[in-house]
């Protein structure tokens, strides 16, 4: 049927519930019916009449303004663009509602499908002026919503990670504090000759000490991850790694109670990694496991080659853990047990620090006994060695 409408923003207004139903259809073809009609009454429909004013507007202006594009190119919005406003408003609404910027993008696409469409099956020809101000106002509409979309998006993630941010700071310094004053009043305690050093009051300043240092070591290089500084990598013994870690581990281990056992490793074993983010890894594996362990129990540390690749677990004795809450250990800010003490980081840093040296940190639960961490890391061979074997310490 050829329609007898001759100009186009008479035919959008004759047609404009149809388009408007089109559109709906096309948007509940990729969202929910309900989702679908508050996207388009919100958006599509406001842009419909705005368009109709628009085109009406031009041509009462006459021909010469009608070859005018309505906006300047690269969708930077005109001084008083209704149009311009709208779809800056709309571009923000579907951020908040949680759609993608696929979204934005289609709801005008598929206003301009449902124009052409009805057009076609109308048999009704759009004069070429007015096809430029179609076209124009579509597209400057598009790029409007599409970067106000992105910049609500990039507020919303600038103020989680300065949420984030703040929560770390604040539980940094309420740790460090705690850790200060402890050592404080074991200091002053000393000083005072009352107690020694070797005794109950000395070991209280040790618990502070090792608390102090691991919470800075950690924090530093969480701030290290969190900032995409690019890797040191370099070829290393995993022997001389493995002793070094156990230097400062059995200070962790006699403050806690527990003992550490650290089998002997292969002289030829090397791994090209970045060393510091690897001992923060394995350190925090290790105080994990120095905090869960049973009192009086054993915590095992045991780095050996399988196949291509470097193994490195670390075993407590904590008795094992609900297996619901195994996926979620290496969740930032998740602690599940009754001792408290640190900020639920640890597990989370270690994974993030291997798996920046191409690595992977896995757990495996055994009920009744322990946990198993497990760092799995690219293998390297280093040049023979006279002995086959070279102790952990």
């Amino acid at each position: 049927m050829r329609s007898t409408i001759t100009v186009l923003h008479e035919f959008l207004s004759s047609h404009r519930p149809e388009l408007v139903e089109r559109c709906q259809r096309k948007v509940g073809e990729r969202t929910a019916p309900k989702v679908a009609s508050n996207v388009v009454q919100h958006g599509v429909a406001l842009f419909l009449d705005q368009l109709i004013r628009r085109l009406r507007a031009e041509q009462s202006q006459g021909a010469a303004s009608s070859r005018r594009v309505p906006g300047p190119a690269g969708g930077i919005k005109p001084a008083h663009s209704e149009i311009g406003d709208a779809a800056t408003v709309h571009g923000g609404e579907l951020m908040r509602r949680g759609y993608t910027v696929e979204q934005v993008v289609h709801d005008y696409g598929d206003l301009c499908q449902a124009i052409t469409e009805l057009a076609v099956e109308l048999d009704f020809h759009i004069q070429a002026d007015e096809f430029r101000i179609l076209n124009g106002c579509l597209d400057n509409a598009m790029a409007l919503a599409v970067s106000e979309f992105n910049y609500q998006r990039e507020f919303v993630v600038r103020q989680k990670q300065e949420l984030r941010l703040f929560e770390q700071l604040g539980s940094f310094a309420h740790e460090l504090r705690n850790l200060l004053t402890t050592a404080t009043l074991a200091v002053t305690a000393v000083k005072a000759g009352h107690v020694g050093l070797s005794g109950a009051t000395g070991a209280v300043l040790d618990r502070s000490l090792v608390g102090m240092q691991s919470l800075i070591d950690r924090t530093l290089i969480d701030v290290r991850l969190c900032a995409g500084m690019p890797t040191e990598n370099r070829v290393f013994s995993l022997a001389e790694f493995i002793a070094e870690v156990k230097v400062s581990a059995m200070l962790s281990a006699a403050v806690k109670a527990c003992t550490l056992t650290v089998a002997d490793v292969d002289s030829q074993l090397g791994i090209d990694a970045d060393r510091d983010l690897m001992l923060a890894a394995v350190a925090n594996l290790l105080d994990n496991a120095f905090k869960f362990t049973q009192h009086g129990t054993n915590v095992t540390l045991t780095a050996y080659a399988r196949a291509d690749r470097v193994l490195i677990d670390v075993e407590d004795h904590c008795g094992g853990v609900d297996p619901s809450v195994v996926c979620a250990m290496f969740v930032p800010f998740t602690q599940f047990a009754a001792d408290k003490a640190g900020v639920g980081l640890g597990l989370s840093i270690a994974r993030r620090s291997v798996e920046a040296n191409r690595g992977s940190l896995t757990v495996q639960n055994r009920p009744r006994s322990g946990c198993v961490f497990t760092i799995d890391i690219p293998r390297f061979m280093l040049p023979q060695e006279t002995s086959a074997l070279m102790p952990a310490a």
